[in-house]
C-alpha cells in the first residue's frame, strides 16, 4: 500500500531522510529506529500493515528490526532478486513474526533475469517451520571484534536466548569474532569511495540537498587513492574467508545485533560522528560479504522498555533452516505480545 522510507542512498542506520525527514521509533518517539530500512521497521512495530520489504548491505533489515522489536531476514545473496544489485545487497522481509517472513518469502524468493546474481530457482516450502534442535552446534558469538561496546542488558538477552537453544538439545560452543579493525576500517574506504563517485554525478543543487553528515563522510573518499579503494574492498573477501570458516565447526551462530539498545533520534549512526558511522554494524556486516542468511528477532525488552535484537546466521544457502531455528526460538522464548502504544493509548496491534 505504501513505500518506506530509508536515509539518502541507504547510507545510514537512522530515520534521517533528506526527502521524508525524520522517522522515529513506534517504542519511544525520542529513539531512533536504525536504519537504512528505517521506514519498513517502524511501520512493522506500529501495525501499519503486517508485512514489510527491507534491503540490506551491512545490516539494514537487521539493525532496524532489532530496535524496532521486529524480525528481519536478510537471505543468502541472491535468493532474493534484487535491482541494482552489488556485493552484499539483499532484500527481505521485516515482519512481526517469523511466520510471516516464511510467507513472504514465498512470493521473494522467485527468479528474475534481471538480477544476475542471482541465486538458480529452487523449490522451499517456507512455510513449514519444523526442526529438530536436538544436536545441532551453535556458535555463541558475544564479542565483535572492533566497533561500539556490547552492553550488558543485550548481553543477558541473548545468553538468555541461547540457554533456550540449549535447553532444547543444541551444543553451545563459544565462537571468536569474524571481525577485524582492519576489515570494517578497509570496509568504511571502499564505501567512501563508492558514495564520493556516486556524489560526483549530481548537480551542484542536487549535492546540497544530501544529508551533511553522508557529505561529510563520502568526501573522505576523495582522499583515498585508487590503491588504498582496492585495499578497502579486498578486505570484503576477507570477511567472505572469515566467515565461511566458522560452519566448519557450528551449524549456525546466535549473537547480539546491535551493541546498543538505542539512540536519539536525530542521529545519524549511533556514534553521531561521520569519521566513525560504522562501529554499531560489527555484528551485522561480515554476513553481508559472506553472503551468509541471518535474521533478527525480538528477545526481550530492556529496563528502559525498548527492544533487544538477537541474530542467528546459517551457511550460506540455509535459508530455509535459519527460518526454522528463529521459529524455535521465537516460540521457547514465549514472550507476551507487546507492542508500541498508539497516540490515543491504545495498543499497536493489528
Amino acid at each position: 500500500m505504501a513505500k518506506t522510507t530509508c536515509p539518502d542512498f541507504g547510507m545510514l542506520s537512522s530515520g534521517l531522510s533528506s526527502f521524508h525527514g525524520l522517522t522515529r521509533n513506534p517504542w519511544n518517539l525520542a529513539c531512533n529506529t536504525g536504519g537504512s530500512s528505517a521506514g519498513a521497521g517502524a511501520a512493522a512495530a506500529a501495525g501499519l500493515g503486517p508485512l514489510h520489504v527491507g534491503t540490506d548491505i551491512g545490516g539494514s533489515v537487521r539493525l532496524p528490526a532489532a530496535w524496532c522489536g521486529v524480525v528481519g531476514f536478510k537471505p543468502t545473496l541472491g535468493r532474493v532478486p534484487i535491482d541494482p544489485y552489488y556485493v552484499g545487497r539483499c532484500a527481505g522481509p521485516m515482519t512481526r513474526s517469523v511466520e510471516d517472513a516464511a510467507l513472504m518469502m514465498t512470493a521473494l524468493a522467485r527468479t528474475d533475469r534481471r538480477d544476475a546474481m542471482r541465486l538458480p530457482p529452487e523449490e522451499i516450502d517456507w512455510r513449514e517451520l519444523a526442526l529438530d534442535i536436538k544436536g545441532l552446534r551453535i556458535g555463541v558469538m558475544m564479542a565483535a571484534g572492533c566497533g561500539l561496546p556490547l552492553d550488558d542488558e543485550i548481553r543477558q538477552h541473548v545468553e538468555q536466548a541461547a540457554k533456550q537453544l540449549e535447553a532444547a538439545g543444541a551444543t553451545l560452543v563459544s565462537l571468536a569474532p569474524v571481525l577485524t579493525r582492519e576489515m570494517l576500517d578497509g570496509l568504511d574506504h571502499f564505501w567512501q569511495a563508492r558514495q564520493c563517485s556516486e556524489l560526483l554525478k549530481l548537480s551542484p543543487e542536487e549535492r546540497e540537498q544530501v544529508l551533511p553528515a553522508i557529505l561529510a563522510w563520502a568526501d573522505g573518499g576523495a582522499r583515498l587513492s585508487g590503491v588504498e579503494a582496492v585495499q578497502g574492498f579486498q578486505q570484503t573477501m576477507a570477511m567472505r574467508r572469515a566467515t565461511e570458516a566458522v560452519f566448519g565447526e557450528v551449524d549456525a551462530v546466535i549473537s547480539p545485533t546491535t551493541p546498543n539498545i538505542t539512540f536519539p533520534a536525530e542521529w545519524p549512526s549511533p556514534t553521531n560522528d561521520p569519521r566513525q558511522p560504522f562501529e554499531h554494524i560489527a555484528y551485522t556486516v561480515p554476513w553481508n560479504m559472506g553472503e551468509q542468511p541471518a535474521i533478527s528477532l525480538n528477545a526481550g525488552f530492556s529496563s528502559s522498555g525498548m527492544p533487544i535484537g538477537v541474530q542467528l546466521v546459517a551457511p550460506r544457502f540455509a535459508d530455509h533452516f535459519v527460518l526454522k531455528l528463529a521459529r524455535q526460538l521465537e516460540v521457547r522464548l514465549a514472550l507476551p505480545a507487546r507492542w508500541p502504544a498508539l497516540p490515543d493509548g491504545t495498543s499497536a496491534v493489528r
